[in-house]
């Protein structure tokens, strides 16, 4: 890329930047319902490289988007602005960290190249944050803690792009570790790394290419949905958030949601926490069966209580299922469409993929893409 950036810049770059995609392997719609969560970072991601100017402005080229060709906008005027499309998420990140006292005197050159599939629900906005993050603390020496980058990196999303998501995405992207998945509360933001050693079996992310856009999508439905369901209960138990109850609670409390639809929505946060903390015990006792089970069961209830999956996904996740090397699949992500992950025996992995794309090919038409997700580490300086 360095070429690359030559190319369009006439001069070389000074600096190099990484920031990884996200799976989440179980605890899905949790994150704003005040529960747990269980990602990791893995090797696909977001690189950018830099060379400071000596005036304000801040050009950026995007080789996965070379059509839009140039933005470039002042470091005097960080409002948003459509026309600055996918940068938008550098400005909003020079924005605020700028409001938290930092100074960020001149401008830069940035070319940013990715190979997370966009629009998969692997979370190319949030390694975007978190690589503008790490490129403006490192380009102009600023003592940022990571967890303020983070939570910088959630800001963007919700008060300048407008986005009403958690924080999961940041987190693992920031915090990530290599062959470590994340057990995160996202309450209190209280983590701990848990060994992602799956022994014989690999991650398998699956692809429907169906294309996923946040903003589009039944997210913001769904959350207010969730917060309607916890005014009610709210009236019937001292919590903060539905994650508070616990399985048992809520079998006791659900019949004050006379709304089938807030019923379900509420199930799913309930019984998709409960999951989670079950798939941290038995991932740190290596029971991948278990593990496995859980991730069906998270799959069916994002389906059938949350409705979030769709054809393609569903598809995908059934053709998971019938094969007898695959311990478990389920979505991952906000869904409607997007990625989907199996653990898959690492000796079939290539009769697998081709077995699902069979199936899958056959109901929707195209074919989906696969990637063995290796876990890594999160956002960082190259050189």
């Amino acid at each position: 890329m360095e070429e690359k950036f030559k190319e369009q810049f006439g001069v070389e770059p000074t600096h190099s930047f990484f920031a990884p995609g996200r799976v989440n392997l179980i605890g899905e719609h949790t994150d704003y319902n005040g529960g747990h969560v269980f990602p990791c970072a893995i090797t696909q991601g977001t690189y950018g490289y830099v060379r400071p100017r000596e005036d304000k402005l801040v050009r950026c080229y995007s080789a996965n988007f070379e059509e839009i060709g140039m933005i470039e906008w002042s470091l005097d005027d960080l409002s948003y602005d459509k026309q600055d499309n996918w940068t938008n998420y550098i400005k909003g990140m020079y924005k605020f960290i700028n409001e938290e006292g930092y100074e960020t005197p001149y401008g830069l050159d940035i070319l940013v190249s990715g190979n997370i599939p966009n629009g998969a629900g692997l979370s190319s906005s949030a390694s975007l944050e978190l690589l503008a993050g790490v490129t403006i603390a490192g380009i102009y020496d600023l003592d940022i803690d990571r967890l303020t980058l983070i939570k910088l990196g959630q800001k963007v999303e919700n008060e300048f792009l407008g986005l009403n998501t958690g924080i999961m995405d940041q987190f693992a992207i920031g915090m990530g570790k290599k062959d470590h998945a994340l057990y995160l509360d996202v309450n209190t933001l209280n983590y701990e790394y848990v060994p992602a050693e799956f022994g014989d079996y690999v991650i398998l992310i699956m692809n429907t290419n169906k294309r996923r856009e946040l903003t589009d999508s039944k997210y913001n439905q769904r959350r207010s949905e969730c917060e309607v369901a916890l005014a009610i209960l709210k009236d019937h138990a001292d919590i903060t958030n539905l994650c508070d109850l616990t399985n048992e609670e809520f079998a006791e409390l659900g019949k004050y949601l006379e709304d089938e639809i807030l019923y379900k929505r509420a199930k799913h946060a309930v019984t998709e926490n409960t999951r989670t903390k079950e798939a941290n015990r038995v991932l740190n006792q290596g029971n991948l069966e278990a593990f496995g089970k859980l991730m069906n069961q998270s799959h069916i209830s994002l389906r059938d209580n949350y409705d979030v999956t769709g054809i393609e996904l569903d598809t995908l996740v059934q053709a998971a299922w019938n094969q007898d090397e695959v311990l478990g699949a389920r979505m991952t992500g906000a869904g409607m469409g997007g990625c989907a992950i199996a653990l898959v025996h690492k000796d079939q992995v290539e009769s697998v993929k081709k077995n699902i794309q069979a199936s899958y090919t056959e109901t929707i038409s195209y074919a989906p893409s696969f990637y063995v997700a290796e876990v890594g580490d999160g956002a960082k300086q190259i050189q």
